[in-house]
């Protein structure tokens, strides 16, 4: 590992070189040195939770291809003169920009809500000059400076990388940076030796961001603020997200659009203006035909639609802080989480007790429990597992007291206790069984005592190493009767003893993980696993959740892999174990860089890279900070179930906003079509730009309802995404169906009405046409069987009645339209209903063969 080459000299070097490094001295800084060096290095600051200025915040909500195709035909209306279409598509996209301006604001505050607060101050060795005595003093934790001497106890949060100097039992959990479930020792090097540690296993270097879970050290600082290796894991999370599936979704659609645009248009002015020689109206023609192609409220529609998803996930205990990655959501094919706090409590649960020969023996804990009683100490989670196994025990309180005690170092690796019954004295010592197998010469077997031979002593260490291989942490316990003595009592004792058996302790499973897991699968949505820890645990607990185990690849294979080796190996492989963030990361992007859609759950420093990475960052309310800002999504509860549900939200959002972008899109196109082909006959404009954008916003207004929408359940059953393709398709079958029935309208007002002799009529005509049969579309293609919801209707219902009443309005003279023959609506029914039939016959011939939504 290359990075933080000065970090790792200053693990491996001598203290005293250390010092003379940094300039200082185990007296620690002198407050005129300290206050240089705040200025010269600046705050010990990580400035990962960002608040993001409005500029930043209206940049991210302008930011869409959509709003951008908007803007364009704005300009369009203000260069042909017409203005009302120029700020009737301004307050759309003002509209647009200002929903998901609005959601985001309300996503990082319902952030900032949730996040807790860490310790502000640090306990420091300073000198107030060169020559005077050292004085430890409480400093913000803000001014802590390269060269600083700290003082660390039980509880602290280490505010900086710091190099141990003295450590006495000093035990540091790093979980958010390494993944480790179980804290770690940490200790100055032994002289001379150098040790070839990952950096974050490195014993003589401490992790800003961690925490001291016992024990006590003198440290130096070696590094502050964004130089630290939390502060460089976290700059990433400022970092420009890569795009996403739901982005390069939304590209290609606009693209399409975009395409079919620059198709029509100059189809459409060379055809009228080489027919009519106006050319003049021909431009218009051509606007109308842009108009005709954009979905003016698209933006608005998507806000709309994935602020109702984002109200929906909340309510799921899911907090959305990127609109999009609702979508990003509803597409994902795999789904990548850590071990610990995810797929497991994240904590060390009693599993069972046996004797050395494996077979089912409570006595090993109850001689645990008995040690634990009348330990002082019981700051192991081991020793808490087996508190809380025998919390309450008035026999063994009656029976037993306290009569000395050996206590625990990581040196050691076990704790004994002396206890008193009926005047016996009985030390019972428990602790790693490569320590206390040693220093036994028989076991104990179904409450026989025996000798403990090589053949029994072979068996013993197979059984560990069996237990290790299954990912569980084993204590051996063994005891003995000790003659009573004044002068106490020591290491000598531990020798001689019975082995009694072994306690195995696991991180349990969470309660739900098995069945969200077989739901995730159900949806289409592969898991896979991502850990730091070793293989053999990591692969405990993938079977345990339901996750197919297979081969697991770990750290060092990855980086031995070229990026080609490596988009093999992640497609066949479910766990990997012995991670560095690294390593999560380029996993990641070789599963997008294979096609698939992935979300990462994570929750520490570790895993912002891999947050950032992936189509949608997922972390518990319980993450660092740097997680969280990373995130797109925040879980309030730690449960993948939850996840499983917002998977079902995420495509039921995609499924409504898709019927609205292809619906949408085919009329459109189906518009486009019947304007070509009038301007190769009609001596005016079918339908004027404006009369289009209202009709197109009366239509849009109405699909806001689309949000409140049913969705085929089969929908829900895989991962969906924005297709380009499928739309391009749609707009072929379905485009040239709405414009036949337009073509019929044609007729009736040209044959029937004589409309080609009054352009108002005509105009007016196939306005209200054109709108009632885009709403009867969408009631007839939403959906395969199931019925619209109620605001659908009413919200359609609305829209046709507004239609309706707008030639009979006030409207009218501005909209040049004029009230229609009542005839006319007989001969409208006719052709609607001709259009609802033949639309019903097509959509189950494209169902064959194409995704419904």
């Amino acid at each position: 590992m290359t990075r933080f080459p000065a970090l790792r000299a200053h693990g491996d070097a001598p203290v005293l070189t250390v010092f003379r490094n940094l300039d200082s001295s185990p007296k620690g800084l002198t407050e005129d040195d300290a206050a240089d060096r705040l200025r010269r290095y600046g705050d010990n600051r990580v400035a990962a939770t960002r608040t993001h200025r409005l500029p930043t915040r209206v940049w991210a909500a302008v930011r869409s291809p959509f709003v951008a195709l908007l803007t364009v035909l704005g300009a369009v209306f203000t260069g042909v003169g017409d203005l009302r279409g120029a700020i009737t598509v301004g307050t759309m996209v003002a509209l647009s920009i200002g929903l998901r301006y609005w959601q985001q604001a309300r996503s990082e505050r319902a952030i900032s809500a949730v996040r807790d607060q860490i310790t502000t101050t640090v306990t420091v060795r300073r000198r107030a000059a060169a020559g005077f005595p050292a004085n430890e003093r409480e400093v913000p934790t803000a001014d802590l400076v390269p060269g600083d001497v700290v003082l660390l106890g039980p509880g602290d949060v280490i505010p900086a990388d710091v190099r141990i100097v003295t450590a006495h039992d000093f035990v540091v959990d790093q979980s958010a940076l390494s993944g480790e479930a179980l804290p770690v020792a940490k200790r100055a090097p032994e002289l001379g030796a150098r040790e070839n540690h990952e950096l974050v296993e490195t014993p003589a270097l401490a992790f800003a961001g961690t925490s001291v879970v016992s024990g006590t050290a003198t440290a130096v600082v070696a590094a502050t603020g964004t130089d630290t290796y939390f502060g460089a894991l976290a700059r990433e999370s400022a970092q420009p997200r890569t795009e996403s599936s739901f982005d390069a979704g939304v590209r290609r659609v606009g693209w399409t659009l975009v395409r079919f645009m620059l198709v029509m248009v100059p189809i459409v002015l060379v055809v009228n203006g080489t027919v009519t020689g106006d050319w003049a109206q021909a431009g218009m023609f051509a606007v109308a035909v842009a108009v005709g192609l954009t979905p003016e409220m698209l933006p608005v529609i998507v806000t709309t639609n994935l602020a109702r998803g984002a109200a929906a996930l909340s309510r799921r205990k899911v907090i959305v802080k990127r609109l999009n990655s609702i979508q990003d959501l509803a597409a994902m094919d795999v789904l990548c989480v850590d071990k610990t706090g995810t797929l497991t409590e994240d904590r060390i649960a009693y599993a069972h007790s046996v004797d050395y020969s494996g077979s089912p023996d409570g006595e090993a804990a109850e001689y645990a429990g008995l040690a634990v009683r009348f330990q002082t100490d019981q700051s192991d989670r081991l020793d808490d597992a087996i508190a809380t196994l025998f919390e309450e025990d008035p026999v063994a309180d009656a029976l037993f007291a306290g009569v000395a005690e050996i206590g625990f170092d990581h040196t050691r690796r076990r704790a004994s206790v002396v206890v008193r019954r009926a005047g016996e004295h009985l030390l019972i010592s428990k602790g790693d069984p490569d320590e206390i197998l040693p220093r036994c010469s028989h076991a104990r077997r179904d409450g026989v005592v025996v000798d403990f031979d090589t053949a029994a002593r072979t068996g013993a260490n197979e059984l560990v190493r069996a237990y290790a291989e299954h990912g569980m942490r084993v204590l051996a316990v063994a005891a003995r009767e000790v003659p009573r003595r004044l002068g106490g009592y020591d290491e000598t004792d531990e020798n001689e003893m019975v082995l009694v058996g072994f306690v195995g302790f696991v991180d349990p499973v969470r309660e739900g993980v098995v069945q969200a897991v077989k739901i995730l699968g159900e949806q289409g949505v592969a898991l896979k696993v991502l850990t730091g820890d070793n293989r053999h645990v990591a692969e405990r607990v993938a079977d345990q959740a339901g996750i197919p185990v297979g081969t697991v690849v770990q750290g060092r294979e990855i980086e031995a892999a070229d990026d080609a080796e490596l988009r093999k190996i992640v497609n066949d492989t479910n766990v990997f174990a012995k991670l560095t963030p690294a390593h999560k990361a380029r996993v990641v992007t070789a599963l997008r860089e294979n096609g698939h859609a992935v979300g990462f759950v994570g929750d520490g420093v570790n895993d912002v890279t891999a947050l950032r990475t992936a189509d949608v960052g997922i972390a518990p309310d319980t993450a660092t900070d740097a997680a969280k800002d990373a995130a797109d999504l925040v879980l309030l509860e730690r449960d993948l179930g939850v996840l499983a549900r917002g998977v079902a939200e995420g495509r039921r959002t995609l499924g409504n906003t898709l019927k609205y972008v292809n619906i949408t899109a085919a009329s459109n196109f189906g518009n486009v079509l019947t304007v070509l082909a009038a301007s190769a006959f009609l001596p005016f404009l079918p339908i004027l730009p404006i009369q289009l954008v209202v009709s197109n916003l009366l239509y849009d207004l109405a699909q806001l309802a689309l949000a409140w929408d049913r969705v085929d359940e089969d929908y829900l059953g895989r991962p969906r995404r924005w297709d380009a393709r499928g739309l391009t398709g749609f707009m072929l079958v379905f485009g040239p169906l709405s414009s036949l029935f337009d073509l019929a309208t044609f007729a009736v007002l040209w044959h029937v009405f004589g409309a080609g002799a009054d352009p108002l009529l005509f105009q007016t005509g196939w306005f209200v046409e054109g709108l009632l049969s885009q709403l009867l579309v969408v009631l007839v293609l939403r959906g395969r069987s199931l019925r619209p919801s109620r605001p659908v209707v009413l919200a359609t219902a609305t829209a046709a009645l507004a239609g309706l009443l707008v030639p009979l309005s006030p409207l009218a003279g501005p909209l040049r339209m004029q009230a229609l023959p009542a005839a006319y609506l007989g001969w409208l029914a006719l052709v609607l209903a001709g259009y609802a039939l033949a639309a019903q016959v097509a959509k189950r011939g494209y169902s064959r063969h194409r995704t419904w939504w």
